[in-house]
């Protein structure tokens, strides 16, 4: 046999051979985990996934002392102590330690959001984030705080929300010094210094600096209040606006307030409450000398004298900060909009107002005067009634000598 006959041979015979190996299959995943149900094709990396379970961390970074449940986690991580970013993002330049992280990254800019979910048709950029979103279908919240028992269907939300229980807050401004448990509030927050609001409602011209806040205000133009309270009906625009006066029933989390005993739902609603109880205005504008019970009425009116309110509305001719156009018109009037009540027929300059106005016909909100029944829109109006009950008079004429219950 020739060579070329011995070669030819060869390779039929090498074909023939990988025509009689069996064709690759994907194996069957047969390992379970006993824990969640996920199913791997692997023992190896069913015992990798249950370290999850377990909580066990045996790989520990030495610079900062983070651990981890496994060594590639922690390879990784220390990645960030580095410092090297090798890879970058083309459209931004923003930076990254992996090459899957830039990846995940990039579909940011494409828009693509590939993964769907059956039940309720919400689409994701990233596979994972699908995973999450499914979670709150199944109803399970698996992780729950041993503080106040809320649960949770993710590990991580848990671990965010108990830093609310230690009172830590690591992240500081470098520009007003306030501090924050999460970094992503700080990154929030930092905006405001910015003073760029991108984002601007059609119907009222109110600026946000993030476009999740200002799709959360929408609703409250929609009139749509999809969520009540199971307590007493009360209807909210917004599911966490709910979760927050329920509060107010539980009596969970809820600070009580020493003088009067109100419940507030928040800690920054009972500070500002109490400076209802102090006498005087001890808050002096160091620009006009005008005085304020709080320090939240004082930064309100010290608006008027910063540089921000340098436009004079054509329509109202109040100073706004912002330019008057179509995008950006005026808070107080809207840019010459009028906003009408569908009940009475009467036109109010801004929103705000008609909100209030609408009080009158739905009695939602109003203040009612325990001596004579007289109800009011809005608190301050129904203190200044109750002072002709009271019979006070403080406020003195230079002139006469005649006294008055209010200065006006």
């Amino acid at each position: 046999m020739s060579s070329t006959q011995k070669d030819q041979h060869g390779a039929r015979s090498q074909r023939s051979q990988e025509a009689d190996k069996p064709h690759r299959r994907k194996r069957e995943k047969t390992h379970t985990c006993d824990e969640c149900g996920k199913d791997f094709a692997v023992k190896g990396l069913l015992t990798q996934h249950q370290v999850i379970h377990t909580g066990e961390r045996p790989f520990s970074c030495d610079l900062c002392g983070k651990s981890f449940s496994r060594k590639g986690s922690l390879k990784q991580h220390q990645l960030v102590h580095s410092g090297v970013k090798a890879y970058s993002c083309d459209q931004c330049g923003k930076g990254f330690t992996v090459k899957a992280s830039l990846k995940q990254h990039q579909v940011i800019h494409t828009g693509e959001r590939p993964f769907r979910c059956d039940l309720c048709g919400k689409s994701f950029s990233w596979k994972h984030s699908l995973k999450e979103h499914q979670l709150i279908h199944s109803g399970v919240k698996a992780y729950s705080c041993d503080q106040c028992g809320k649960g949770f269907t993710l590990k991580a939300n848990l671990k965010k929300h108990q830093v609310i229980h230690t009172g830590e807050r690591p992240f500081s401004c470098d520009l007003c010094g306030k501090s924050f448990s999460w970094s992503r509030s700080l990154k929030e927050h930092q905006l405001i210094h910015s003073g760029v609001k991108a984002y601007s409602c059609d119907q009222c011209g109110k600026g946000f600096t993030q476009s999740s806040s200002l799709q959360s205000h929408l609703v409250t133009h929609s009139g749509i209040k999809a969520y009540s309270c199971d307590i007493c009906g009360k209807t909210f625009s917004q599911r966490g606006s709910r979760n927050i006066h329920l509060r107010i029933h539980t009596r969970h989390d809820v600070y009580s307030c020493e003088q009067c005993g109100k419940y507030f739902a928040k800690d920054k609603h009972l500070q500002q409450h109490m400076f209802s109880h102090t006498e005087g205005q001890p808050y002096k504008c160091n620009l006009c000398e005008k005085t304020f019970k709080s320090p939240h009425y004082l930064k309100l009116h010290q608006q008027i004298h910063t540089r921000k309110r340098l436009y004079k509305c054509s329509y109202c001719e109040k100073q706004s900060d912002t330019d008057g156009s179509s995008s950006q018109p005026c808070h107080h009037c809207g840019g010459g909009k009028e906003f009408r009540c569908d009940l009475c027929g009467k036109t109010l300059s801004c929103q705000a107002t008609l909100k209030t106005h609408q009080r009158r016909h739905s009695g939602d909100k109003l203040k009612y005067c325990k001596e004579c029944g007289r109800s009011f829109t809005r608190s301050y109006h129904l203190k200044k009634h109750e002072l002709i009950h009271s019979g006070v008079k403080k406020h003195l004429c230079n002139q006469c000598g005649s006294s008055f219950t209010t200065a006006e």
